[in-house]
């Protein structure tokens, strides 16, 4: 499989960058979208060229790393797929395929596909955990939580952090990854004591990080590799209207 590729070129933050044509030949269907771009480097590299610099690391669909749009979807043309995870038979021999960074304010491009993701760190340190005193591990079923709410935060956790909802967004909003952090803590008993407290400092550490606002689009939602509902972004709504009456701070 040959294939044609134009390829986001970016030296550094402040460099204005460019599409880079490539031709990647003698593709294996069976290869992943990231074995493919291994191949192109390799190439690149014999022929005294710089590789072309893109985030991996467990290549299993799980570490959320591999950010790129792919003809103008985050992570590509398969639904519920991480680009690591992406094979190339999904493409043809002859295909002209485009590959870009996430394009958001809050994700500024560090190196060709690689954009800094720090500001969902800050999101996290702002909130995501819980206080609660340390020590031996409690017993299973020493605080029940029904099986619907279980289902729920089970699914909120799947989350990778990848942030193909801000890429596929229009406005660059965060709102369905906060939100599934918010979530996936808010649907079990020990998340109870400071929901409120918390949806508010993560709320408001994602305004300052330049994130855009949600305006229904749930672009989100279609280019979530681990499809994460909606749903969330309204309860988290919700709690945020209760934690601004609550907390002046």
């Amino acid at each position: 499989m040959n294939l044609t590729l134009h390829v986001w070129r970016q030296k550094g933050p402040k460099d204005s960058g460019r599409m880079v044509q490539y031709v990647a030949r003698d593709i294996n269907e069976h290869m992943s979208f990231l074995e493919m771009l291994d191949v192109v480097n390799e190439q690149l590299i014999e022929r005294g060229e710089e590789p072309i610099a893109f985030d991996s690391d467990c290549r299993e669909g799980i570490c959320g790393m591999c950010s790129m749009v792919i003809n103008g979807r985050p992570h590509g043309p398969d639904p519920g797929t991480t680009v690591c995870q992406l094979h190339m038979r999904h493409f043809r021999d002859g295909d002209t395929i485009y590959i870009e960074p996430w394009r958001a304010a809050a994700f500024p491009v560090i190196r060709d596909l690689v954009v800094d993701r720090g500001s969902f760190d800050k999101i996290i340190q702002a909130g995501g955990f819980i206080t609660a005193n340390c020590g031996s591990a409690p017993d299973a079923n020493a605080n029940p939580v029904a099986k619907e709410q279980a289902d729920k935060a089970f699914a909120a956790a799947a989350c990778i952090g990848c942030g193909a909802c801000v890429a596929a967004c229009p406005n660059g909003s965060a709102m369905l990854f906060t939100a599934a952090k918010l979530s996936h803590m808010h649907h079990l008993p020990q998340g109870q004591p400071e929901r409120l407290r918390r949806t508010k400092h993560m709320v408001t550490t994602m305004d300052e990080a330049g994130f855009g606002n949600c305006t229904n689009h749930y672009e989100c939602e279609a280019a979530c590799p681990k499809e994460i509902n909606r749903d969330v972004i309204a309860s988290m709504n919700r709690d945020f209207a209760k934690a601004s009456l609550v907390y002046r701070d």
